[in-house]
């Protein structure tokens, strides 16, 4: 074999070795990524249940006080 193939081969390997390193580090970093708004994704919704069970409770709190407002009323009149 002639220098100048060897040469080419040596160029296509190292050329290809080095865009399969630059795909797999941006695989890694879009993979990493994606986790990290993953996790905010679920504290975002972890937070919609929560206010969601906050407002059930609030409401419930609201009709207790107008059935002890009603009460404490009846109580009044008589």
């Amino acid at each position: 074999m002639s220098e100048t193939v060897i040469v080419a081969l040596l160029s296509l390997l190292g050329t290809l070795g080095g865009t399969l390193g630059g795909i797999l580090a941006t695989s890694k970093l879009s993979n990493y990524r994606i986790e990290q708004l993953e996790k905010k994704v679920d504290k975002h919704n972890n937070l919609i249940e929560r206010m969601f069970k906050a407002e059930e409770n609030i409401n419930i709190l609201d009709e207790k006080i107008k059935v002890a407002n009603h009460r404490i009323d009846d109580l009044e009149e008589k």
